[in-house]
């Protein structure tokens, strides 16, 4: 059983387990959308967008099965004790539902731990869905940026119009 808080509401309302689904599969569009033929991707290895006036987007391939892949994406940063990722979103795409979710999120500067960790806690509908708007968000910002990974291998073709395809602007 999900349990809600009722300090958070969009537009009036308390968000609901329909809200979170819908965002799980708009990011598994988006993240469909960053990564074209998911499969070609090497486990364990990471790769790196480049678009242009933009931070480095870093991924990497944790685990993948026939119905689930893993994956981290996340910026680069530099302090005193060395390079940190930042927001270091970790997130498991579940190919036959077409959904994908946040199962981990930390390491903000001077804290180097997972601050998000589905796996190990038991979250409130509404962090679950702040947690999963936000990579909503940051991957249309993304996309929008022009990131995108190119399989290995791959030159960089002509991509899709995919606010075209979409109806609309990716917000």
């Amino acid at each position: 059983m999900l349990v809600t808080d009722h300090k958070t509401r969009l537009h009036g309302r308390q968000n609901d387990l329909s809200d979170l689904m819908a965002i799980y599969e708009c990011n598994y569009i988006r993240l469909r959308q960053l990564l074209r033929e998911l499969d070609a991707y090497a486990l364990d290895t990471s790769y790196v967008s480049q678009a242009a006036r933009a931070l480095d987007l870093h991924l990497h391939l944790h685990e993948r099965s026939r119905y689930t892949t893993t994956l981290s994406l996340t910026y680069l940063f530099q302090d005193a004790l060395g390079e940190f990722p930042a927001p270091d979103i970790r997130v498991r795409l579940y190919h036959d539902a077409r959904l994908a979710e946040v199962i981990a999120c930390g390491r903000r500067r001077g804290r180097r731990d997972a601050v998000y960790d589905r796996m190990r806690n038991r979250y409130s509908l509404d962090r679950k869905w702040h947690m999963n708007r936000f990579l909503q968000k940051w991957l249309g910002y993304c996309l929008r940026q022009g990131h995108r990974f190119l399989p290995p291998g791959e030159a960089d073709a002509a991509l899709p119009d995919w606010e075209g395809l979409a109806g609309g602007p990716l917000r």
